[in-house]
């Protein structure tokens, strides 16, 4: 999860348990939604895969930053399964972009990649060679959770008067704008 149970409680002042489920349950769309809105995948995962065509020669994996790259691998059928490549000659580019020398293939063959990269997530405690969540992308999932709890009971409805009566109808439930701002920064860009 982006923040954990506590620091939401906290930013709403909410010290009862009472809510737990439903905040915990927003931290987890959150998440979700923030990794929709990124193109990209934050936590921090070790044997993480990538699949790409055999003629790439630029790799944009989802999770980064890059760690290490363990493995390349092609695919000619289904039937043969994955064969290992050795000795690839790449080059990972601002920790996001595996760039290959050479291709490993051919358009018609799969190949894959094996790494591990990421961020370690609230909660957890980076090792050597490992990156933290940033925090602005903690406290945007805290300020975004923290709205759409204090709005629960109005989200998705917009009122709209009519001959001396309301009417509610549902709209689009957005992302705050200074969440939308800091999920811009940390964008994955596809070539």
């Amino acid at each position: 999860m982006l923040t954990q149970l506590s620091t939401l409680k906290t930013r709403l002042g909410i010290a009862d348990t009472a809510d737990d489920t439903l905040l915990t349950n927003l931290i987890q769309f959150a998440g979700g939604r923030f990794e929709r809105e990124s193109n990209r995948s934050l936590e921090r995962v070790s044997g993480a895969t990538e699949e790409f065509s055999g003629e790439a020669e630029e790799i944009c994996v989802p999770r980064f930053p890059i760690e290490a790259v363990t493995q390349f691998a092609v695919k000619t059928r289904e039937s043969d399964g994955w064969e290992v490549i050795s000795g690839v000659d790449y080059l990972v580019r601002r920790a996001c972009v595996i760039s290959l020398v050479a291709p490993l293939g051919t358009a018609s063959q799969q190949a894959r990649v094996t790494y591990t990269g990421g961020y370690v997530l609230p909660g957890g405690t980076p090792g050597a060679g490992q990156t933290a969540l940033p925090a602005e992308l903690e406290q945007a999932c805290v300020e975004q959770c923290a709205y759409w709890y204090q709005n629960r009971h109005r989200l998705g409805l917009r009122s709209v008067p009519a001959e001396g009566r309301t009417f509610y109808q549902l709209s689009e439930i957005d992302l705050l704008p200074q969440v939308q701002s800091v999920l811009r920064t940390y964008e994955r860009w596809m070539n």
